[in-house]
């Protein structure tokens, strides 16, 4: 009997994997959202000021780190969809 127990457990735990990563996934994929849409929005709202205040915004360590954190992310999204075809495959096992 508690060799059905476990391997019951195991089944489950394997059953579960695939919406748990599937969530993870969705959670993921949320948040890179949010970022690009408040991207957008910072986008939009540099075009609104003047010139010489753009310049000066731009030139600044904070703009240079938002630049870079942008990149980052789309690195990180086609990190996130790797993830998701190489764990495909292993939740299905």
């Amino acid at each position: 009997m508690p060799d059905n127990q476990e391997q019951s457990a195991g089944e489950k735990s394997l059953d579960s994997d695939p919406s748990q990563a599937e969530l993870a996934h969705a959670i993921i994929e949320s948040l890179l959202d949010h970022t690009r849409v408040v991207s957008d929005l910072i986008a939009v709202m540099a075009q609104a000021l003047d010139d010489d205040t753009q310049k000066a915004l731009t030139r600044t360590k904070q703009w240079e780190a938002y630049l870079e954190s942008r990149r980052q992310l789309e690195q990180t999204r086609k990190d996130i969809e790797r993830f998701v075809i190489l764990a495909a495959p292993a939740a299905k096992d």
